[in-house]
């Protein structure tokens, strides 16, 4: 299921969107096995890799956020070079079955055919850590930004990003300045985000007087209350105020915060809370608009996420039935799991009610899209919480089936490698020092003085030699 013949046209081109955990992996595998005769286009807005598991913790604490930009400088990590194999930095305006239009970062626009598309865009992150969501602010003074920091949250001042890594920096560390300069924070989500954001401004800023709002009784609902009871004990003993069962009032949110004193918002029962800062750590928004404007069809109206084959192909919808989950590991997973910080879409699925698919019964053997590939946090994939490590996994089977349908004789129909996930795991900060871990039911913490995360652990992955940390500079 879920095969088809090889394109036989002369493009010979297979284009990656998305340069982050996954999208970089699918170009290494690419860029290794792809016939001679054939080209790899991977394309990204950013210079660099964005490396969000680190940029709550380096928003708050300075002297790290050059570490959390990666450059793709080598991101095939091939020796020698390729020179049919390209990374393009641009923006992707729109999708096709066979072609895609790209805007480069000097604004020349080009329309380019493909064989075989793997669309790695994620999502779109919440807005504490959007470098992209602020970037059409026009704010020119901290008094500007303070008028706006209700509705617009940790928005640099005067710091316009382009998807450079030094913009990059300075948007981070105006973040850094913006945080040490309140005296009160209302974090609003209960999520790895939210979390992370109140036990790290509370670490490194004793005295601020940081609130935790979540609109369930339960933070981290995807996982079990041993994780809830962990997390609520370690902020109860740095003194972050937790809110729970309430959700936040957005119409008590004022259009311009009077600076004289902080700013009041409600909850939907009538609290009412004092705050300098607000910030919106409510989730993400999956990128398949240019999915959706190329076939609507293949988004799940529920969720906005795209349809997918267990193949990783783009489909339309299919019945499944469950069974138990695999537990190989990947080189990255294991790095994202020494040290990621979670940051999880939904929340609002206890994990014990996820099952993991074993055979998937498809209503359509033959997708109508079988050479377009959806992975990570686009993708409807079967239960897969999105996470990096995710994302790696299936851009690793989609990948792998591209070799497989190029290297296919005409017309011949294959049996390609099925993604199955695993259950949902995460590992969060708990302030500097402490985390806390899920993995399948095992739940625990760890205690260790890695301020940066072990960041460096990231970059060889995406083909740089990192011996000191003057090396993550570049």
């Amino acid at each position: 299921m879920g095969g088809g013949a090889a394109p036989t046209k002369e493009t010979k081109t297979v284009i990656v969107l998305g340069a982050s955990y996954g999208g970089a992996r699918a170009a290494q595998l690419l860029a290794a096995e792809l016939p001679k005769e054939w080209r790899l286009i991977l394309i990204d807005r950013n210079s660099h890799m964005n490396h969000v598991y680190v940029m709550p913790r380096f928003a708050v604490l300075p002297g790290h956020e050059y570490k959390a930009f990666i450059p793709l400088t080598n991101v095939f990590r091939d020796q020698p070079p390729n020179p049919k194999h390209i990374n393009l930095q641009a923006h992707v305006t729109s999708i096709r079955p066979s072609c895609i239009s790209i805007t480069h970062h000097d604004l020349t626009k080009e329309t380019i055919p493909f064989d075989y598309l793997i669309y790695a865009l994620g999502s779109h992150l919440p807005t504490p850590l959007d470098l992209w969501g602020s970037s059409s602010s026009s704010i020119s003074s901290i008094d500007e930004a303070r008028k706006i920091r209700v509705l617009h949250p940790m928005t640099p001042t005067g710091v316009k990003y382009n998807g450079l890594k030094v913009e990059g920096i300075e948007w981070m560390k105006e973040k850094q300045r913006i945080v040490e300069e309140v005296p009160s924070v209302l974090i609003v989500g209960g999520g790895a985000l939210g979390i992370q954001f109140a036990t790290d401004i509370k670490s490194v800023y004793p005295s601020k007087q940081v609130t935790l709002l979540h609109s369930r009784k339960q933070v981290l609902p995807r996982f079990d209350m041993e994780m809830h009871l962990e997390v609520i004990k370690s902020m109860n003993e740095l003194n972050v105020d937790v809110i729970l069962g309430e959700r936040l009032d957005l119409d008590s949110i004022p259009s311009e915060a009077d600076l004289t004193k902080p700013t009041i918002v409600r909850t939907v029962t009538g609290r009412e809370i004092s705050a300098d800062l607000l910030l919106l750590c409510t989730g993400q928004v999956p990128n398949t608009s240019m999915l959706q404007t190329m076939d609507p069809g293949v988004i799940n109206p529920d969720n906005k996420l795209a349809r997918v084959l267990k193949t990783m192909q783009l489909s339309r919808p299919s019945t499944t039935s469950t069974s138990k989950p695999q537990n190989d590991k990947s080189d990255l997973e294991v790095v994202l799991g020494n040290l990621k910080i979670g940051i999880s879409t939904n929340d609002n699925t206890p994990a014990k009610d996820v099952v993991v698919p074993e055979e998937t019964v498809d209503l359509e053997k033959h997708t109508p899209y079988p050479h377009i590939f959806v992975t990570g946090d686009a993708a409807d994939a079967f239960g897969a919480i999105p996470a990096g490590h995710n994302a790696y996994a299936q851009t690793e089977v989609a990948a792998r089936n591209i070799i497989r349908l190029i290297n296919s004789e005409p017309k011949e129909i294959l049996e390609l490698e099925r993604y199955t996930p695993k259950p949902p795991a995460i590992k969060v900060s708990l302030g500097l020092n402490k985390f806390v871990y899920q993995i399948g039911d095992k739940v625990g913490t760890m205690v260790g003085d890695n301020a940066d995360l072990n960041v460096a652990s990231m970059w060889p992955l995406f083909g740089i030699t990192v011996e000191k940390d003057e090396d993550m500079r570049a």
